[in-house]
């Protein structure tokens, strides 16, 4: 008999953790069948490569529910099967929307789903990564200094921020893999840092905690990298994604409230900065404050998804029938406000519920691992950098805070972005395996 750190029976309880999944994998291939069936009938034909994604995503599916059940049989059942509902219906989004997106990003889906498998499947992985955190971090900053000597824009918009390494025809966005390793290392320094953390702090000894190099030094270390991300990439929504998630994790150490108080100021203040230096921040700040004077013009975008939600209603216009195409970048930036308007509040609420458990169910895995405070910090790591970003971006594009330009997890187009929420999901499932 097997007892994990939640002291259950694992080995009992396994039958029915892999009927879970499948249970849960098969709903969402039903789901991805009806969908596309409903867009080939509506646009009157049926390619192959119509159902291509369809193919794929099943296989990805099965092959990936017989390799957990065999290497982790104590898994979390329900992460796998929500990272592939997401995706799925990312998939579908893009389709509708972009479909020589929707080919490229069908690409992707394999080459991530075996990436977050590998990750998952290496012994002894968690360990590795605390092991080699500063050459991690090392190689984190090298690919930073690379994109802001050597980056481009595929788009070829003039004046764009050049975010991406690439050659020939691909391309990749250095700063999505940073944010894991930079997840990975401040969970491994603040897990050093964390008896010492935490006993300035039960002493209520609280200047000691804010002064001690051990902190300050950190969090200006963060602000630092958040700025020359802010100035030399005008990169805002990565920016304020750093410092936020290492500001919530350092919180969550240390127990400190001052820090977050001192932590928004900092933050404040780098968006003053960057309001007075780049024409672009203080677009996203004028639109976001008020975009009707200027709906047909520079807010054009905002004021397009304002409508498509308002258009969805509760039940949504359907797969096909709205008219999401005429928002910019609805595939990547604002494929929330396309899901919307055609699948209403009723897909709007289910998508926060799938990104919400997703999220819960990695705070649990942290809870689990409470006796182990770099796996702990790196469960809530991982699960504070996808809920911060959805946050951004559905915030952004609801009007409810500024535009950031960070992706929806899962959703978005988006080859760099999907490879590395799935080594997230590989990384999450590891630690709920129970796993060294």
């Amino acid at each position: 008999m097997t007892t994990t750190a939640a002291g259950y029976d694992a080995a009992a309880e396994t039958p029915s953790r892999a009927l879970i999944e499948r249970s849960l994998l098969a709903l969402g291939a039903l789901f991805m069948i009806v969908n596309t069936t409903s867009l080939v009938l509506l646009r009157g034909r049926g390619a192959p490569l119509d159902w291509a994604h369809v193919i794929i995503w099943i296989a990805c599916a099965a092959i990936g529910t017989q390799l957990l059940e065999r290497r982790l049989p104590k898994r979390d059942p329900l992460l796998f099967p929500l990272a592939m509902f997401m995706t799925g219906w990312g998939l579908i989004l893009i389709e509708r929307l972009a479909p020589p997106f929707a080919e490229r990003q069908t690409v992707w889906l394999p080459i991530a789903f075996a990436a977050g498998l590998a990750v998952a499947f290496i012994p002894n992985v968690i360990r590795v990564l605390r092991t080699y955190r500063y050459t991690l971090l090392v190689f984190g900053l090298m690919l930073l200094v690379a994109t802001i000597v050597m980056g481009t824009n595929p788009s070829g918009v003039p004046n764009a921020p050049e975010l991406w390494l690439g050659y020939g025809t691909i391309f990749f966005q250095p700063s999505e893999a940073l944010k894991i390793i930079l997840v990975i290392f401040l969970a491994s320094y603040l897990a050093e840092q964390y008896p010492a953390m935490r006993a300035a702090a039960l002493v209520g000894d609280p200047r000691r905690l804010a002064f001690s190099p051990r902190i300050l030094g950190p969090i200006l270390l963060m602000w630092g990298l958040s700025i020359v991300i802010l100035i030399w990439q005008r990169d805002l929504g990565t920016a304020m994604l750093f410092f936020m998630v290492f500001l919530l994790l350092t919180y969550i150490a240390s127990g400190f409230t001052p820090l977050l108080l001192a932590g928004g100021a900092l933050t404040a203040l780098a968006g003053i900065v960057g309001y007075r230096l780049f024409a672009v921040v203080r677009l996203r700040v004028d639109i976001w404050l008020n975009p009707w004077p200027e709906a047909d013009a520079r807010a054009y975008q905002i004021v397009q998804s304002l409508q498509a939600f308002a258009a969805g209603g509760i039940f949504g216009q359907g797969i096909g029938q709205g008219t999401p195409v005429f928002i910019p970048v609805n595939h990547s930036d604002f494929i929330f406000a396309a899901l919307a308007e055609e699948f209403g509040l009723l897909g709007v609420i289910t998508c926060i519920a799938c990104l919400g458990i997703f999220i819960a169910r990695g705070l649990r895995i942290a809870a689990i691992q409470r006796t182990r405070p770099f796996h702990t910090l790196l469960a809530v790591g991982l699960s504070v950098l996808i809920l911060v970003q959805s946050l951004m971006i559905m915030g952004g594009v609801m009007k409810l805070t500024p535009l950031t330009g960070v992706t929806m997890p899962f959703f978005s187009y988006g080859g760099s972005s999907l490879l590395i929420n799935f080594i997230a999901l590989g990384l999450l499932l590891r630690l709920s395996s129970g796993d060294p």
